[in-house]
């Protein structure tokens, strides 16, 4: 659905939410408790052990819901017009983007701040690896990992490696990607 992205009432819930990614930016490692209540302030729902890096930015805040053991490194930037999920056990590296929001094709209504978002849904046990961004309306599947600097326009099924500009199936993750790690930590 298209909306005014210069409407006040937006204008307004944007300032909100720039105060309290700010006020969590400004906090310190050790400060978990507050970290949490302002996460809890700022995003419609955040699990257990999220871990945000400064400086995080996001547009409202209040459409992004955010699953448990979630780590999002530094610079990540979230434009939220339209609901915006992040599953448990996922991993964000640095600089990443994740955009529901498109403005006006048109000229004329792009102008007059016609925009429209579509939703975006990154599944459990996601790898985005740095500068990734992801556009509106792309679902990314369990399990999956998108290579360092690709943009992905398009759904991404699960348990696969994609890369590029647009990002594309690399390859399906299979039994021999494991390694002995997990013996060694048993």
């Amino acid at each position: 659905m298209i909306y005014n992205d210069f409407d006040d009432d937006l204008f307004q819930r944007r300032i909100y939410a720039k105060k309290l990614f700010r006020q969590y930016n400004k906090t310190d490692d050790g400060e978990t408790e507050l970290r949490q209540e302002i996460m809890s302030k700022l995003f419609k729902s955040v699990g257990k052990n999220v871990w945000i890096e400064p400086d995080f930015r996001c547009e409202f805040g209040k459409n992004i819901t955010i699953g448990d053991n979630v780590y999002i490194n530094f610079g990540c930037v979230i434009l939220d017009c339209s609901e915006i999920t992040i599953g448990e056990n996922t991993l964000l590296g640095p600089n990443v983007g994740i955009y529901s929001a498109n403005h006006s094709i048109d000229a004329e209504e792009r102008i007059n701040g016609g925009c429209f978002g579509k939703p975006i849904h990154i599944g459990k046990r996601v790898w985005l690896g740095g500068d990734v961004k992801v556009i509106a309306g792309v679902t990314i599947g369990d399990d999956s990992i998108i290579g360092t600097g690709s943009i992905v326009t398009k759904d991404i099924p699960s348990g696969v490696i994609a890369v590029g500009n647009p990002c594309k199936i690399l390859r399906k993750i299979t039994e021999a990607d494991k390694t002995d790690y997990l013996k060694n930590i048993q």
